[in-house]
């Protein structure tokens, strides 16, 4: 029996997901990397929540994701496990956490599930990471997988380009979407190729594919948490639709009350605390005496 759209209580897993594909359910995800954020979600009745690498950006302030830590996700991930009952909680796995070796990449994802409490990892790339996702599956860890634009090979694709504009890179990206699905992979995030080609990957998957600039064929869609709400600083990118902006009430609130500290509205008396009026005349009783004295 599917789970229906309506129904927050229930858990969601790996087989949830499937479930999803399975019907026609279209899934839902968003990044969240605090409590707050990950409380919101979880209560709107998002399915999964992704504690992104993208929290170097929009968090810490990193040009990039490249500089992001264990140590940081790590913690990110913590705080997000507390504010998540429901949904499917998945961790970024961060640059050079499972580029070394297979021994160094297993330790670390267990670190995600077990020290954290993310129920996914999520690593970039596509056939050349097969036998590791084969591995981390074996070893009770799931994965989720993610091709087409993968924002860690940056440099190795010279910027933030579209993949699969041709017909071999489309070749390739369904190599890749394969060879995820068989080592094992729950879903697959595309990122940043064209519909057409996100359209075909879903279609011969059985797992399910989540979106992210890929267009709406895909069986579900992720969006970054401040992209979503108009918390970011840069121009957002082709894909992203602002649903609120939040910034600007952000700022209009701190600028106001800039403006009644500055103007002294701000305490006010029914915003202080007093004292009990036995020990308010107490200390006006002992202001007398000594002005008293003093004359």
């Amino acid at each position: 029996m599917s789970i229906t759209a309506g129904d927050f209580r229930a858990k969601i897993t790996s087989s949830t997901l499937l479930d999803r594909k399975q019907h026609h359910e279209r899934i839902t995800c968003l990044t969240a990397y605090d409590y707050a954020s990950a409380r919101l979600v979880d209560e709107a009745g998002i399915d999964m929540i992704l504690v992104g690498d993208s929290l170097g950006m929009v968090m810490l302030g990193y040009e990039n994701t490249l500089p992001v830590t264990m140590a940081e996700m790590l913690h990110h991930t913590r705080a997000v496990r507390r504010g998540v009952k429901r949904a499917f909680l998945v961790a970024d796995m961060p640059f050079a956490s499972y580029h070394v070796s297979q021994r160094e990449a297993l330790r670390n994802a267990a670190r995600f599930i077990k020290d954290a409490g993310a129920e996914a990892v999520k690593i970039e790339g596509g056939e050349k990471r097969a036998r590791l996702v084969a591995r981390m599956v074996e070893a009770e860890i799931p994965v989720v997988g993610h091709i087409g634009l993968t924002p860690q090979s940056l440099h190795a694709m010279g910027g933030y380009k579209i993949q699969g504009k041709t017909l071999a890179a489309v070749e390739q990206l369904m190599h890749d979407a394969l060879a995820l699905e068989r080592a094992g992979a729950c879903c697959v995030v595309l990122e940043g190729i064209p519909r057409e080609v996100a359209a075909m990957i879903t279609a011969e998957l059985e797992i399910p594919t989540i979106g992210i600039g890929a267009g709406p064929d895909c069986d579900g869609q992720v969006l970054v948490f401040h992209d979503l709400l108009g918390l970011t600083f840069a121009p957002p990118a082709k894909f992203v639709r602002r649903y609120a902006d939040v910034g600007t009430v952000i700022s209009n609130a701190v600028l106001a009350f800039k403006g009644d500290v500055k103007s002294q509205a701000y305490p006010s008396d029914e915003e202080s605390y007093h004292l009990p009026k036995e020990t308010l005349a107490a200390l006006q009783s002992i202001a007398q005496r000594k002005r008293a004295v003093q004359v």
